[in-house]
């Protein structure tokens, strides 16, 4: 019988799978390994502990891997944790994925429908063409209808790319407009092509998980051969237009130390990179404080991502 994360309590005895959603390697203050964890299903997630045979084990699993977890809970600064005592990968044949994993809101098809009117209505001929032809290709339409925009962080789930791709789009309408010197054109297309190549980069059916094309490659690279493809099968593609393109995709993540190859080298390849860093930590953020105000606690754990604890209460409700 899976045990729910909601209905973990105090002192229970824990003989169940869960999703390992962080994964983080420190020493003690007794100079000894020790494993944190953030482990959950569709109901929540909350803290594990190793304490023995850490590095034994530390390359056993990865975050996005479903492990059988047998251990006890407690609680430990006001906050439940479990405390593993053995743990064991399972693999995907052993699970149903819906179990683990969040489920996306909204219809992709309306979805896909409202980036394609932003799409059409660029100026730019060769841009536009080239994300239409895109798009609309039998092989990627279906794949980006159900692609996550990652594996643990962000709009992991499915449909989560396009989700993220359309919320980032309708920022830059907005920056488009306040910043009128910007080329909308441009911003639009970091919007919609900076992740495209995690299409092919993740794989979904069973868990996320990477593809070995996507730990060879990298969704920037394949992003750049999709732009490199495509536009050479549109007459007169301006070969400069083509570098900028590819830039902003290389770009993207802002920092060298951050993965990407190259730093933005131009203000709407800046803007992109800052965008999507902005949507990224708004919905990891969010998905933080809905996973853990169910506890019933004011503040969240501590996390390592941020170097800080998140307020819990819902500020539109209290003013």
């Amino acid at each position: 019988m899976k045990q729910l994360v909601r209905d973990l309590k105090d002192k229970d005895q824990v003989d169940s799978t869960f999703f390992v959603r962080e994964k983080f390697v420190g020493i003690g203050k007794n100079g000894r390994a020790y494993m944190s964890l953030q482990v959950g299903d569709n109901t929540g997630y909350l803290d594990a502990r190793v304490w023995d045979r850490v590095e034994e084990i530390t390359n056993e699993f990865e975050t996005g891997d479903v492990l059988l977890i047998k251990g006890q809970v407690q609680i430990f600064q006001n906050k439940k944790q479990i405390v593993v005592h053995k743990l064991q990968r399972k693999d995907p044949s052993e699970y149903n994925v819906e179990d683990y994993f969040a489920k996306s809101n909204h219809n992709p098809h309306d979805v896909f429908a409202e980036v394609l009117v932003l799409v059409k209505a660029m100026r730019n001929d060769h841009i536009r063409q080239l994300v239409l032809d895109c798009l609309e290709d039998p092989e990627i339409k279906p794949k980006l209808l159900q692609a996550p925009a990652a594996k643990t962080i962000h709009h992991a789930w499915k449909g989560g790319l396009l989700e993220h791709i359309l919320s980032i789009a309708k920022i830059m309408q907005f920056l488009g407009q306040h910043y009128s010197f910007l080329n909308k054109d441009l911003l639009l297309f970091g919007a919609i092509f900076h992740d495209l190549g995690k299409v092919w980069e993740l794989q979904w059916e069973n868990g996320i998980q990477y593809t070995d094309k996507g730990r060879l490659l990298g969704h920037m690279l394949l992003s750049c051969e999709l732009i490199e493809k495509k536009s050479s099968r549109i007459l007169g593609f301006p070969e400069d237009l083509k570098d900028i393109l590819k830039h902003i995709v290389l770009s993207h993540h802002g920092k060298l130390e951050y993965g990407s190859p190259k730093l933005p080298h131009f203000l709407e390849s800046m803007v992109v990179a800052m965008v999507d860093d902005l949507d990224s930590k708004i919905d990891t953020v969010r998905s933080i404080v809905i996973d853990e105000k169910g506890h019933g606690d004011k503040w969240s754990r501590y996390h390592e991502m941020f170097d800080r604890y998140f307020l819990l209460e819902d500020l539109n409700e209290k003013y």
